[in-house]
């Protein structure tokens, strides 16, 4: 049992450590491209939306109806709303703080390097300006939303692990896979707001350390609590907070850098989650 239970935690933190992964693809980007951004950040919400809706509602429901024996769904669809209500007060919380940070401005950029789609504000000599607060929002806010998201999977995966470690290794894969975009969602914004990889690349792994952290809150506090109920309303409530993040933060920001390249990396990011997912069940 105890050899199980080391395994649990390395697993884990293999599994939320794979965001750094993701987040090194930033490496690749060299030079300030619009339709970059807005298609990595539509990209972030396909894979968001198409994982709160086709896989984290429909478990939600799966345990709890496992749970209590009942079919009916409001409890699912409670929670759902318990969570845009949550990601709201979490988006008031980080706008106030960037309203508060006079190291971050609106950046000057030439205007022939971004293409046609640019909606920002227009400068008189030709320029326009790069919302560095704007982005960084949305970088922290995705890292905020992504850690809570890690640690009810570090719940999972640790209390699978433990019990029957093939499945528990099958479910840390599956989580590692889905991790990599996850941690690119965050440190894209955030490299483009700040131009420095080091920070993008913490703000990523401290989201994906949510996931060892949920696994040691699992084995000192929460083993004898977790049910089928409990995590049913977590994946439910994260849910919420996913779906929130992608339409009011992730797809107008994409829209706003790079126009239809922001549904392209949509459709990208809900293809590439649902191949995902498909290859893994």
């Amino acid at each position: 049992m105890q050899d199980n239970i080391l395994m649990a935690f390395i697993l884990t933190i293999l599994a939320g450590l794979s965001t750094v992964i993701g987040a090194f693809l930033i490496f690749w980007i060299k030079t300030t491209c619009t339709k970059f951004l807005s298609f990595g950040l539509g990209l972030s919400a396909g894979v968001m939306i198409y994982l709160s809706f086709f896989e984290l509602l429909k478990e939600s429901n799966h345990l709890l109806i496992n749970g209590s024996n009942n079919n009916w769904n409001g409890l699912v669809i409670i929670m759902f709303l318990v969570g845009l209500a949550i990601a709201g007060l979490i988006d008031a919380f980080t706008h106030n703080r960037m309203e508060a940070c006079p190291d971050l401005e609106c950046k000057k950029v030439d205007v022939a390097n971004l293409g046609n789609q640019w909606h920002g504000h227009r400068h008189s000599h030709g320029q326009q300006f790069w919302n560095e607060q704007a982005l960084l929002k949305t970088g922290i806010f995705t890292a905020i939303v992504i850690a809570i998201h890690n640690f009810p999977e570090g719940i999972a995966t640790f209390t699978t692990a433990s019990i029957n470690m093939v499945f528990g290794i099958s479910i840390a894969i599956a989580i590692a896979i889905h991790n990599i975009p996850e941690g690119f969602c965050i440190a894209l914004p955030i490299y483009y707001a700040t131009k420095n990889k080091k920070k993008s690349i913490l703000y990523a792994l401290l989201a994906g350390l949510a996931e060892p952290v949920g696994a040691l809150l699992t084995y000192f506090i929460l083993l004898p609590f977790i049910n089928n109920n409990v995590l049913g309303i977590m994946l439910a409530i994260v849910a919420g907070i996913m779906v929130y993040i992608s339409f009011d933060e992730l797809l107008p920001t994409a829209r706003r850098y790079g126009g239809h390249m922001s549904l392209f990396g949509l459709i990208c990011g809900m293809a590439l989650m649902a191949f995902s997912l498909f290859l893994l069940h």
